[in-house]
Parts: structure tokens; C-alpha cells; sequence
């Protein structure tokens, strides 16, 4: 396998799991579902169902501040994509279609998760509030 074919299998890989761990989790998994079911629709439910398997292991994982767990989900969807692509690599641009889709719906769960921002405090006495969207860094002597 070339390396660009190479870095899109790692890049959709790690893709998946990555979307697999957001509120956005069932997007990802239809759109990998829709993946399979171009290029190998007898294997598209056992796809989806092993895509829920996964993501309940990552969450697993990421609960317990396992990233070595983490990694080896994305190594397992990394060989199974990487398997597709060296038995037909004509699959690419069908990979790279699912690549895009993913990157768009995580993209759109950014934005509407900056959409939804909502913050409310009250402080009373000597205490501070501290609030932000986003990055906050404080410096105090």
C-alpha cells in the first residue's frame, strides 16, 4: 500500500473512533454503516453493530485514562479499512467520501456546540466565579 492510501486508512481510522466518542456518535456510525453498505453491503450490520461494541469500549477506556485501549480500537479499525483498500483499492475514493462526511459532522457538532453555550453564577463573600467558552487561563499571585 502507498503512503497516501496509507495515511487516508489512518486518517478515516482514527476518524471513526475519534466521532465515536462525541454526542454525534450515531451520525458516525451511519455514515460508516453507509461505507460498508456501497462496498460490501452483506457486512454493513455487523459493521454498525460492532461500531456500537466499539464505542462503548472507548468510553470504557477513556473513563478509566486508558489510551493504550484507545489506540488499539483505532489499530483495529485501521486493519479492517486497511484490508478493504489493499483487496480493492479503487475502494479510496469511497473512503475518502466517508473521511469527508465525518470531518463535516464533526464540524457541525463544533459549531453547534459553541451555539449552546449557557452560563449562570453566583458568588457571595470573598468568592470568585470564573467562567469561559472555551480556553481560560488564570494567573494570580
Amino acid at each position: 500500500m502507498d503512503l497516501e492510501l496509507a495515511a487516508l486508512v489512518s486518517s478515516a481510522a482514527t476518524a471513526i473512533v475519534s466521532a465515536l466518542a462525541t454526542d454525534g456518535w450515531e451520525k458516525a456510525k451511519d455514515v460508516a454503516g453507509e461505507f460498508w453498505r456501497r462496498v460490501h453491503p452483506e457486512r454493513a450490520e455487523m459493521v454498525e453493530a460492532e461500531l456500537v461494541d466499539t464505542r462503548a469500549e472507548l468510553l470504557a477506556a477513556r473513563e478509566a485514562h486508558n489510551a493504550e485501549a484507545e489506540q488499539h480500537l483505532v489499530g483495529e479499525w485501521h486493519g479492517r479499512l486497511r484490508r478493504l483498500l489493499a483487496a480493492d483499492p479503487e475502494l479510496a475514493k469511497e473512503l475518502q467520501r466517508m473521511l469527508a462526511e465525518l470531518r463535516s459532522a464533526a464540524g457541525a457538532e463544533d459549531r453547534a456546540g459553541a451555539a449552546r453555550i449557557d452560563m449562570r453564577a453566583r458568588a457571595s463573600g470573598t468568592g470568585r466565579v470564573y467562567q469561559a467558552g472555551r480556553d481560560q487561563h488564570i494567573t494570580e499571585r
